[in-house]
């Protein structure tokens, strides 16, 4: 029988400190804890190039601590070849997904399915704003967004 080949997932938003990493934590304790973390390549970025190689945002750390997730992510800016090689990139809100579409128009053997991670949401919550000028109970709402979407994409995936 042949070796059935990881699906890939990209997360993306536009600084990959906030609510990138958030989506790439849980999505990567949901796979976990379903024992299928063999199945996937799990990763996030920054439409941006603005914080190159930082850990996430402090706030994001102590939300996904708050909730026994940790993460050692350290921020990328999306490449030419995140395009051809992951199946699908989530993103947070119109604008990743405009960017996201015209960089990926100029990369010729583009795979990738760009969709908002928002569309997988049950509650109807498509957008994820940016929790960055916010407080903590914005990355609340972030995390609890990321879960349900999350959750969401893994089992439409499966």
């Amino acid at each position: 029988m042949a070796e059935q080949v990881p699906k890939s997932v990209l997360f993306v938003c536009l600084g990959n400190i906030c609510r990138s990493p958030i989506a790439e934590a849980v999505f990567r304790k949901l796979v976990a804890d379903q024992n299928v973390s063999d199945k996937w390549v799990i990763d996030s970025c920054a439409v941006s190039d603005w914080n190159l190689g930082r850990a996430p945002d402090a706030r994001a750390v102590s939300c996904l601590g708050s909730h026994g997730i940790s993460t050692a992510h350290r921020a990328r800016q999306i490449t030419k070849e995140d395009f051809a090689t992951f199946d699908y990139i989530l993103c947070m809100d119109e604008s990743n997904l405009r960017d996201l579409t015209r960089k990926s128009n100029q990369v010729k053997n583009s795979k990738a399915r760009i969709e908002l991670l928002g569309s997988y949401d049950p509650q109807k919550q498509v957008i994820i704003e940016d929790p960055y000028y916010g407080n903590e109970s914005d990355f609340e709402t972030v995390y609890q967004q990321c879960v349900r979407c999350c959750r969401a994409f893994l089992e439409k995936t499966r």
